[in-house]
């Protein structure tokens, strides 16, 4: 029980980071208020949509559980109304924000895929998915590369939380400490690799 509330929380919570961002990026592109809401609930439920699909949770839960679409769509109209005070927000705010989203869904999705006896391997590949999906969907309807691919370590964060959560759980930690490590690390390994411009190698 305590596990399936772990998931829930940190699913709703995420659920509302990035629907806020997806929004916030639908305004800059100059989509109208269709688009800003259309793009919320991609970016917002997006990764976990995919997620739920590969692992056998169908119908998905952002389709099954009203509060997410119902959140998602708040959040997006809460950005579009309010989107002159979004955008004064300090760069690093909305950074510290986006970080806490993808810790959330990374580790979300890592443990939803362990209730479904997804081997550890795959639930780790799950968790990423969960957190990054959503951004790779709004890059490609914005016709652009996905951040993910570019950005400073940021698919990679989402990995290594996941991983944390999964190891942790192989190792007989309890559902709720294990989260919280892996979001810690996901979290502030994001954070730390915006502060200090940290990139994956790549060829010059």
């Amino acid at each position: 029980m305590l596990r399936k509330q772990v998931v829930l929380w940190a699913d709703l919570a995420g659920t509302v980071v990035f629907a806020i961002e997806g929004a916030s990026a639908a305004i800059h592109a100059g989509l109208d208020l269709l688009g800003v809401l259309v793009l919320s609930f991609m970016v917002a439920l997006g990764g976990g949509v995919i997620r739920d699909l590969l692992i056998g949770a169908a119908p998905p839960s952002a389709i099954r559980d009203w509060r997410y679409p119902v959140l998602a769509f708040a959040a997006g109209l809460f950005t579009f109304l309010l989107h002159t005070q979004v955008e004064a927000v300090p760069a690093m705010v909305l950074t510290t924000l986006d970080a806490a989203g993808l810790a959330l869904f990374a580790v979300a999705g890592a443990e939803k895929a362990l209730d479904f006896e997804i081997n550890p391997f795959i639930a780790t590949l799950m968790g990423t998915i969960t957190g990054c999906g959503g951004g790779v969907m709004r890059d490609m309807l914005l016709t652009r590369i996905p951040m993910v691919l570019v950005a400073n370590i940021y698919a990679s964060a989402a990995l290594l939380g996941a991983a944390v959560l999964v190891i942790g759980r192989r190792l007989g930690c309890p559902p709720a400490v294990a989260a919280v490590l892996g979001g810690v690390v996901c979290f502030v390994l994001r954070v730390a690799a915006v502060r200090f411009n940290w990139q994956l190698p790549r060829v010059i």
